[in-house]
């Protein structure tokens, strides 16, 4: 008789929480889809001629360096290319940031509610998360975050325009706070929405990079750019940080077509950029029309909005449902409603104006 023996996986990964992705919309109702932060506007033309172009040599495997892409972002961002490094995704190279920084016995710290990768990204490496709540505003609490670094801090993440709250790090806190954090602990930048950004306090990420040699930008091609189908991210890093990346990155994970995407949205990003700003309007409507409605919700700086509902949660997402249009809950927190096209911004708002 045989018998069927388990594989000894690490024990400690029953712990590590399963990442929620935003729920799809029923059928018919595509447009409608505002829980994943998604950029509703089609590819460009151009992109679209780039991946096409690329598809006939899916034979061969991607330039493992990025290396014509990142001689544009390079120019783009004037910084060195071996600061740039590459994977799919900025939440893949957020990963590898935690590999090279932390393991068993030490501390990543971020704060809560923020972006629901960062304790599965500390927990998958085994070191230990540590979570500093937000402000009643829905911004960072910098201050109570500087006190929380221990001589076991090894990363820290500060997501901004935060992820779900659309808040932003200003610039002289953010100073104050570098002023504090020893200058061998990671700092790490997560700029997945900076494009979206108008608040004129809002700090400067590479700015701030080009000053301090512990802080490290995350960006990425999914939001503004229009490509989270295919899977493009980057890290700003001084050159030994991101040597390191690069030995715990996994080789030829970029795919070409999105290396040439990527490239080919960089040389349209004025047309590229015409829409993020479409969306920016968008937002500010949205935002208008909710605090008409009752709602009360902070300023947004991303391509997003966030109400605060704690056990309203459900029934405000299950209102939304009821005509077709998706947003993403989280507990008994709230909930985040991506801006999209307007039409489908108005089906969220009448839901709302009914609801409330």
């Amino acid at each position: 008789m045989s018998r069927y023996d388990a594989p000894r996986l690490r024990a400690a990964l029953a712990a590590v929480p399963d990442y929620v992705p935003g729920r799809s919309p029923r059928q018919g109702c595509e447009n409608l889809k505002l829980s994943s932060n998604e950029n509703p506007y089609p590819p460009l033309p151009s992109v679209v001629a780039a991946v096409r172009e690329q598809a006939g040599r899916i034979n061969r495997y991607p330039d493992p360096a990025c290396t014509a892409l990142a001689e544009a972002l390079a120019a783009r961002l004037d910084v060195p290319a071996d600061r740039l490094v590459f994977g799919t995704g900025s939440v893949a190279v957020g990963r590898l940031l935690v590999r090279a920084t932390a393991g068993p016995g030490d501390e990543v710290l971020y704060a809560w509610r923020s972006f629901e990768a960062y304790p599965i990204m500390a927990e998958v490496c085994g070191a230990t998360s540590v979570r500093v709540p937000l402000l009643a505003d829905e911004r960072h609490d910098l201050d109570a975050m500087a006190d929380a670094v221990t001589d076991r801090t090894r990363l820290i993440f500060l997501c901004t325009p935060n992820n779900p709250t659309g808040t932003v790090v200003r610039r002289a806190e953010l100073e104050r706070f570098l002023d504090r954090v020893p200058s061998d602990v990671t700092v790490v930048l997560d700029e997945a929405y900076t494009e979206f950004v108008r608040d004129p306090d809002a700090a400067d990420g590479l700015a701030f990079h080009r000053r301090h040699g512990n802080v490290v930008l995350l960006r990425t091609f999914s939001k503004a750019y229009g490509l989270a189908g295919l899977r493009i991210g980057y890290a700003v890093a001084h050159p030994e940080v991101a040597a390191v990346l690069r030995k715990v990155g996994l080789p030829f994970g970029v795919s070409g077509l999105a290396q040439d995407a990527a490239l080919a949205s960089l040389a349209a990003e004025d047309e590229l950029l015409d829409r993020v700003e479409l969306l920016v309007k968008e937002r500010a409507r949205v935002t208008a029309a909710l605090r008409e409605s009752g709602f009360d919700l902070p300023d947004s700086e991303a391509n997003f909005v966030w109400l605060r509902l704690g056990g309203r949660t459900a029934a405000f997402t299950e209102a939304c449902a009821e005509l077709g249009a998706v947003v993403r809950p989280y507990g008994t927190d709230g909930v985040r409603i991506t801006v999209g096209e307007p039409e489908a911004n108005d089906v969220v708002l009448r839901a709302a104006a009914a609801w409330r």
